[in-house]
């Protein structure tokens, strides 16, 4: 009854909140662009009060100064630069030189006056504040039902600099930033070609950010795209500040520990993933750009793969597989040797463990929470203070606590060693480092009860649980399960440049073929 009674009340509030309209329409007490610059300076007025960054210019066109104009515009979101120069100077000056009338003012302010990249006719009064309050600088006319909206954009901006969260040493050192229009050509740049698709919306009713959908044409499949863009536009939410808000809307199993929906920080890795049929969502505001379908086996690649030789990179993925099975497992396996299987060990390595474990007045179990707790205390420690200290934080405080509690008979020195395998192997795969938490507190639990069978039977539910996972359509585990042959020649082991041929199946069902794709 719980349930049905939540399920109702979510259903009211999505209904609710379907029937509400947008903040930015409401208020806004005329829908037309009024044909009277008072009026539409009383409106604007009233629409932008107490906002002292909003600014208002009035000035005369024509030789005889017969016809008026307003422009509108926020201070800080436009280039004032341009705005004097595009804007201002040839209505102010070259329109004293020729007739003007009412009839062609619209044509002849487009084609001949303004000098703006983009001019664009604006119908809409809501458009037209809603342009203001994205950068834009809107020009009304006296006597014309239309506006014009002039591309000024110009607010400060970080460079393109390399990511902290994806470093390489091989391989390109661009990152996107906070600037969706650089995101997106770092992402034309690579990828040069009329097929690489661009559709933006706007979402939150609050912030009304601009969001992107990106893929190419020919290569993506149409069923995914489609997907992509009915669950964005059924997102109903005052806010989008970070893709966060999006990837939370439009994952499958939002309450799976394994993530299905994909992101990074760099073009080269997102231009990849576009080449393979995937769909990327780039977020105003934010250097992280959302990847789906998200396969399981991307957590083990990383953008160096195809910059190196391939059984360099074969071995790599290698080891990050083996680092996400000590991670989870390892100090599992060391609760359940200790606690259930004492005869699997050897008797020399059992002696010195029961010797370190001598006087410890906990059990293997809760040693290896209480050390597993304290990791974590170090490392959101570690990210949270500022960078010259954190680092500093983590070292100097996982060396004296580790010490302090052997020390203190607090914990053993395998356990000690344990714990610094088990964290060393967690930051091999930064995807699923939250996600390896909990896996490793479950498995912890269920060794602690039944031993090795408690963690097989672990491991086991966490494995049908990954392979009943689909990602916009995609099984999560493919190629694995089901089996593609062919497209198992890009996953723990990476084949040669020049033997991978085909792109993904399971993602693309169509134009597999890398080499010979041409659709200009």
């Amino acid at each position: 009854m719980k349930k049905l009674f939540r399920a109702f009340n979510y259903l009211k509030l999505k209904s609710a909140n379907d029937q509400k309209k947008d903040p930015a329409v409401d208020g806004c007490k005329v829908q037309n662009i009024p044909r009277s610059l008072e009026q539409a300076k009383l409106e604007l007025n009233r629409v932008f009060a107490d906002c002292d960054d909003f600014c208002l210019r009035e000035i005369s066109l024509g030789t005889d100064d017969e016809i008026s104009i307003m422009i509108g515009f926020m201070e800080g979101l436009v280039d004032k630069q341009m705005v004097n120069a595009d804007i201002l100077k040839p209505i102010m000056i070259e329109s004293h030189k020729i007739d003007l009338k009412y009839s062609n003012i619209i044509n002849l302010l487009q084609k001949e006056l303004l000098t703006a990249n983009q001019l664009t006719g604006v119908y809409n009064f809501t458009d037209a504040v809603v342009s203001i309050l994205s950068g834009d600088t809107v020009i009304f006319i006296s006597g014309c039902h239309t506006a014009l909206k002039a591309d000024t954009k110009g607010w400060e901006k970080r460079p393109v600099e390399e990511p902290d969260t994806e470093s390489v040493v091989r391989g390109p050192r661009e990152g996107f930033i906070e600037n969706l229009q650089t995101n997106l050509a770092l992402i034309r740049r690579k990828i040069k070609n009329p097929n690489l698709k661009f559709e933006k919306m706007k979402l939150g009713s609050q912030t009304n950010t601009d969001v992107c959908i990106c893929y190419i044409k020919g290569i993506v499949h149409e069923g995914i795209v489609d997907t992509v863009r009915k669950r964005l536009e059924e997102i109903k939410i005052d806010a989008v500040l970070e893709s966060g808000y999006i990837e939370e809307f439009i994952e499958d199993a939002p309450f799976s520990l394994f993530p299905t929906v994909g992101s990074t920080e760099k073009p080269d890795v997102a231009a990849a993933k576009l080449l393979e049929g995937r769909v990327a969502i780039f977020c105003d505001g934010t250097p992280f750009a959302l990847t789906v379908p998200f396969l399981f086996i991307e957590s083990l690649q990383a953008s160096e793969d195809y910059y190196f030789r391939f059984y360099f990179s074969s071995l790599v993925r290698i080891i990050r597989a083996a680092a996400l099975v000590i991670t989870t497992t390892l100090p599992a396996a060391y609760v359940a040797l200790i606690s259930f299987h004492q005869d699997v060990i050897p008797f020399k390595l059992l002696l010195n463990i029961a010797a370190s474990r001598e006087g410890i007045p906990f059990s293997p179990f809760a040693e290896a929470l209480f050390m597993g707790i304290t990791f974590e205390f170090l490392r959101e420690a570690g990210v949270r203070m500022p960078r010259p200290i954190g680092q500093a934080v983590s070292i100097v405080g996982a060396l004296v606590l580790g010490e302090s509690a052997v020390s203190a008979g607090l914990a053993s020195n395998i356990m000690v060693i344990v714990t610094a395998l088990t964290a060393i192997c967690s930051f091999i795969s930064p995807s699923l480092g939250v996600t390896t938490v909990f896996l490793r507190l479950i498995n912890l639990a269920a060794s602690n009860i039944m031993g090795f069978l408690g963690l097989t039977l672990s491991l086991t539910a966490f494995l049908i649980h990954l392979c009943s996972l689909r990602s916009f359509g995609i099984p999560y585990m493919a190629p694995f399960t089901p089996l593609a042959g062919m497209d198992l020649k890009d996953t723990v082991i990476r084949y040669p440049m020049w033997a991978m041929f085909t792109r993904p199946r399971s993602i693309t069902r169509k134009n597999v073929d890398r080499m010979d794709f041409n659709q200009l």
